[in-house]
């Protein structure tokens, strides 16, 4: 029944019924069919055991940075951050679309959201693109890339899930992705520099002098000390000890929201009362998910479906490495038909059990995860935040799919065959900061 159940579950995905639903649907063909004898579950033990996985302050930490995120969004953070980065890449070839992505990775590393990285980062970004003579399509698709960067540098919601769920250091995970964050970010620069070296409608701005890159650096650095030291209080509190995980959340809510309304003034308190009426949307969409989840992740435990899966792979070959490259494969499938959180809430009890029976680190897979989660989202036919970007770029996703696919081959998928195949890669900095074991 159990193999129905996931028919049951894929359908649903696929004609496109709401995740949560999809969940609560495979749950419910296995409470009625499941179980040794086909005579199902008693609903009476598996809905205390959903509100007891709930019971979590870390859970608290993801309506947190949700809210962080949506008020930086509203109040013109991203803008300083850009101006900043433009002083010194903004005259070369290709150089406006390096702004734009360091600018991702700095917002994405205070908002921990693609899609709130996009929507701020992109919503400046794309009329300076159009203006500076970048294709439509190319803007967009690199847009949807470099957001995705949020996802990889802490903290980001779907590594505190995946936390939560299978018992890690939430700390440990944030430090697994820094070193794929930062390679995925240089890699996405020179991708971009590449595919536009010989286009001439390109403009190139006027190259500074030293003493002009001073000044501007100077002025523009002085309006934008507000907006970087959020990224140093709440990483530097996390990893310095100072604060936990959901401290930090609640000190970036407090600290984003003078910011927002009275140094930047990008928003007033109707947009603020806006933002917590849309994150605590949001969030009550993740809860909901996250319970449904929770106790289907638990039937397919009763059901044996990690050895199953163990057993499917071992099928094909013994050896772990290979098996590592089936477990991307589905993880990249799963990416394809929903969005990144589902995917973690989904396969993290499933293959936890089977990474830990391989002897492979938790945390090394916590990172392979954050990979493919964010790869998943801009691969078709799910791919949110990839028409997201064409919506926001206003581009006809048929300009945007040969950038795409040129920076997921030789930007994403060269740090995913690297962060599955070099732990040492993904380990250094849990192992130098917490002593996590090779």
């Amino acid at each position: 029944m159990i193999y129905v159940a996931l028919l049951v579950l894929m359908a649903c995905l696929v004609i496109g019924v709401p995740v949560p639903v999809s969940f609560m649907a495979s749950a419910a063909w296995l409470i009625f069919f499941g179980g040794p004898d086909g005579m199902g579950y008693e609903p009476s033990q598996l809905l205390p055991y959903g509100f007891t996985q709930m019971n979590s302050v870390s859970l608290i930490a993801i309506a947190m940075f949700i809210m962080a995120g949506g008020i930086m969004e509203r109040g013109k953070i991203g803008e300083k951050l850009i101006d900043m980065v433009d002083v010194f890449v903004g005259h070369v070839r290709g150089g406006l679309g390096v702004v734009g992505t360091i600018s991702c990775a700095v917002f994405g590393s205070i908002s921990g959201a693609a899609c709130a990285t996009l929507s701020c980062i992109g919503t400046i970004m794309f009329p300076r693109l159009q203006a500076g003579g970048y294709p439509r399509g190319h803007a967009a698709a690199l847009m949807s890339n470099a957001s995705l960067l949020g996802l990889l540098i802490p903290p980001n919601a779907t590594l505190i899930i995946f936390a939560w769920i299978s018992g890690q250091s939430i700390l440990a995970c944030f430090l697994s992705t820094v070193m794929p964050g930062i390679v995925t970010t240089t890699l996405i620069c020179l991708v971009n520099m590449y595919l536009l070296r010989g286009n001439e409608q390109v403009l190139v701005a006027h190259k500074r002098t030293s003493e002009e890159k001073w000044n501007l650096f100077k002025e523009r650095g002085r309006k934008a000390i507000p907006a970087l030291m959020l990224p140093v209080i709440v990483l530097g509190g996390i990893y310095g000890g100072v604060m936990t995980t959901t401290e930090a959340s609640a000190v970036a809510v407090l600290y984003s929201i003078p910011v927002a309304l009275f140094v930047y003034k990008g928003t007033n308190w109707k947009g603020l009362w806006d933002v917590v009426i849309e994150s605590a949307v949001t969030t009550g969409v993740i809860m909901v998910m996250l319970y449904s989840v929770s106790m289907l992740s638990r039937l397919y435990v009763l059901e044996d479906l990690p050895n199953k899966m163990l057993f499917l792979f071992q099928s094909v070959s013994e050896n772990r490495w290979v098996i590592m490259a089936m477990i991307n494969v589905f993880l990249v499938i799963m990416g394809m038909l929903m969005d990144d959180i589902s995917v973690v809430v989904l396969t993290t009890p499933i293959m936890m059990p089977i990474i830990m029976q391989l002897g492979f680190n938790p945390i090394h897979y916590a990172a392979v995860l954050g990979v493919n989660t964010a790869l998943g989202c801009i691969t078709p036919p799910a791919a949110p935040v990839l028409y997201l970007g064409g919506r926001l770029g206003k581009a006809p996703i048929n300009e945007m799919m040969k950038p795409a696919l040129a920076f997921m081959l030789l930007c994403w998928l060269p740090v995913l065959l690297f962060t599955a195949y070099v732990p040492k890669l993904v380990l250094f900095l849990p192992h130098v900061i917490l002593d996590v074991p090779w």
